[in-house]
């Protein structure tokens, strides 16, 4: 594969040093390295392995370098053939991303720093998989950043095992005690706590020995300033020599009998703190973050408080006292160092990474409502799973209908959102930052409408599929031209899918009701006395307190079930939403067929499972048709003012009643004149229709018994 490294610079530090290891590795394992930074003392190292490098000022924060900087990075993605660019720090992340995902490339991060929650730090989230170096890290980046768990590896920083070879501590009687410390000159390091503490050890010790190593050329010169005089004014300029990073780090290790590292905030690892350990020296560390973890306390190490010199101190003159601590620290630190830090072993785990966030592809589909058309869109669930088994497919749901799709095994994970409440506003980018960080690289929008665009567009996915209807339709990048007759809901689907590479579509409805929704239907036909073996049949008395156009009216409503109950012995059961409570009422008190009524009082459960378990259903153009086609029950639907070719899939076991007047399909929620569309649909057609449903159900179901027991 061929990766593209990007950090700010190639001089000394635990990223650079990062980034040389990783470039070697890939380039010793038949891999392309390629790394872009504004250059360095360490670019020799680097094009020593066989890499490339080029020079950009990726690590300047005003915009035009950074726009600068994007367009060059497209330019060096397709011309070096790219798989995965992985950004080692926060501004030349920022390019790195829009790159990646202008030009479809895989996008990674390594968070080496315990960022603070500023704007500019969000960007190391956006990885479609994030690296850290600790548990602290991973805490981190999730608490404060939101980056959701599974995009989490860690990877702790390892060890040429080699180059820091162990070197068992000798019998050091006469010779002074030497201390260090190898780390960024910046204030977060602790030197000032360290010169306080190597203070108290001197008046203790006067045969020591010190150092402070780091780069002088990336310090604040006030900060080196402010340890020169530290030093003079505790009396340790004979003993404590600030030094530049120009020297070995293993060949310095060699040489200390004890390494300090006193952070005073929160480290994301710790690097020469294993490289020490490694080495065989004695490590004593304040108890910070990654580092923490990396030390067992008074096995591995010794752990001081932060900001305690005193408590420092006294780690320290521990180990210059006990021989036998300092050697079993020494050899029990390398042990482990050995097992869990090996660089060729934590490299191939970074590798892997590269491996797994190629092959991780993730499908995002808005279906936002409403209920019915969340039941239309699982046989565009089922075809993007079979076509894409490998790819996470995630579903955008309004929170209302998130137990729609409850069990289907089609969907990896559902995102609930509330646009008409929590996610308004600002909450509107927030929703659209968590799909963000997703990562997702492919959008499937079954919504259509101009937030859902919009939502695709700000989640920054680069293959955004939807119709070109004109709602901000240009936020979309792959779109098909909406249909001009009137086709089936499941082909008006197919047309985009067909741009996801889909040719053909199963229109088959599936639910999956749950034991608790079924389980209440018994209790509820036990509760009202339904004999065993009597049918039943489910009446819809309204679509939707909005559209009163498309109810059928309770007199012809009364009237079929009056002729269920006279003729076939078959009670009507009556469902619909709480809002619906009077007209139940009214048609309870008017029908002489004992109906029953469930109108108010069924979650999605237990209306998934009532409609299953009745043997008919009767409806207007509503979900509950969609829900009966999904459970396989058989239905009559009753259309007037909408188009039923555009509404129902077709079915064996469906009969659509559609009475056209002059004026319809008017599409109208209310109707100005006589609803004769509706009218115009005859009970006794209406029953005829359910009596031969239920007897070809029978039919079926008796010849499934028969094959069943032949076999």
């Amino acid at each position: 594969m061929n990766v593209l490294q990007l950090l700010p610079s190639l001089n000394v530090g635990g990223v650079e040093k990062s980034t040389i290891e990783m470039t070697r590795y890939l380039e010793a394992n038949g891999h392309k390295s390629i790394v872009v930074s504004k250059g360095g003392k360490l670019v020799r190292d680097l094009t020593a392995c066989g890499a490339r490098h080029y020079e950009l000022p990726i690590g300047r924060k005003d915009p035009s370098a950074i726009y600068s900087c994007y367009k060059k990075l497209k330019i060096i993605i397709e011309n070096e053939k790219i798989d995965v660019v992985h950004a080692r720090s926060r501004v030349p992340a920022i390019a790195g991303y829009f790159a990646a995902r202008s030009t479809g490339r895989t996008f990674i991060t390594t968070a080496h720093g315990h960022y603070k929650a500023h704007l500019i730090s969000y960007v190391m989230g956006w990885g479609k998989i994030v690296i850290v170096a600790s548990e602290m890290m991973a805490r981190h980046m999730k608490d404060t950043f939101g980056v959701p768990p599974g995009k989490l590896a860690i990877v702790p920083r390892g060890v040429d095992l080699e180059k820091f070879s162990y070197i068992p501590r000798s019998d050091r009687s006469g010779k002074p005690l030497r201390i260090g410390m190898i780390c960024r000159y910046t204030p977060l390091k602790g030197h000032l706590d360290f010169l306080k503490a190597l203070s108290y050890v001197y008046r203790k010790i006067p045969n020591i020995e010190a150092v402070m190593m780091g780069d002088l050329a990336s310090a604040n010169p006030e900060y080196i300033k402010k340890l020169e005089m530290t030093i003079n004014r505790l009396q340790l300029d004979k003993i404590v020599k600030i030094s530049d990073s120009d020297r070995d780090t293993a060949d310095v290790l060699g040489g200390l009998d004890i390494f300090v590292s006193a952070n005073s905030q929160q480290e994301a690892f710790g690097r020469t703190v294993i490289e020490a350990q490694a080495r065989g020296v004695p490590v004593v560390a304040t108890r910070v973050g990654g580092v923490a973890e990396n030390i067992e306390d008074g096995v591995t190490g010794l752990l001081s408080d932060p900001e305690d010199a005193q408590d420092i101190a006294e780690k320290m003159l521990r180990i210059a006292r006990d021989r036998e601590l300092a050697f079993r620290i020494s050899t029990d630190a390398r042990k482990k160092v050995e097992e869990r830090f090996s660089l060729n072993k934590v490299l191939e785990m970074e590798l892997n990474v590269y491996r797994e966030a190629i092959a991780s592809k993730s499908i995002l589909v808005f279906k936002i409502s409403s209920l019915g058309d969340i039941i239309l869109s699982v046989p565009s669930l089922r075809a993007l799973k079979e076509k894409y088994p490998d790819h996470k497919l995630k579903l955008l749901v309004d929170v209302k209908f998130r137990g729609v799709l409850a069990g289907c095994p089609y969907i990896d994970e559902i995102i609930s959102c509330d646009l008409n409440g929590r996610d308004r506003g600002r909450g509107f980018l927030r929703l659209a930052g968590r799909l963000r960080s997703e990562d997702f690289d492919i959008s499937v929008d079954l919504q259509n409408n101009k937030k859902s665009h919009l939502l695709a567009f700000l989640g920054f996915i680069p293959d955004k599929y939807g119709f070109a209807n004109g709602k901000w339709s240009a936020l979309i990048n792959r779109k098909a031209l909406p249909p001009k007759k009137a086709i089936d809901p499941i082909s008006h689907q197919h047309c985009v899918l067909k741009l996801a590479g889909i040719n053909r579509m199963e229109k088959r409805l599936e639910l999956w009701p749950s034991e608790e929704g079924l389980a209440w239907v018994d209790r509820f036909f036990k509760d009202n006395w339904l004999q065993p073996g009597q049918k039943t049949v489910a009446f819809s008395l309204a679509a939707s307190a909005r559209w009163k156009s498309k109810n059928w009216g309770i007199q012809p409503m009364l009237e079929l079930a009056d002729l269920l109950a006279r003729r076939k012995g078959i009670r009507v059961v009556l469902i619909g939403a709480s809002g619906e409570d009077r007209l139940a009422l009214d048609f309870m008190r008017m029908s002489t067929a004992k109906p029953m009524n469930a109108v108010g009082r069924t979650a999605l459960p237990e209306l998934i499972g009532l409609i299953k378990k009745c043997d008919a259903l009767v409806t207007g153009d509503s979900a509950p048709m969609h829900i009966a086609s999904a459970v396989g029950t058989p239905f009559v639907g009753l259309f007037g003012p909408t188009d039923p070719a555009r509404h129902v899939v077709p079915s064996d076991l469906s009969r659509i009643f559609a009475k056209k007047a002059r004026c319809s399909p008017c599409y109208r929620p209310v109707c100005s004149k006589h609803m004769r569309c509706m009218v115009n649909i005859r009970p006794k057609d209406v029953f005829e229709a359910l009596i031969e449903l239920i007897e070809l159900k029978n039919g079926a179901s008796a010849r499934g018994r028969g094959s069943a027991e032949a076999h």
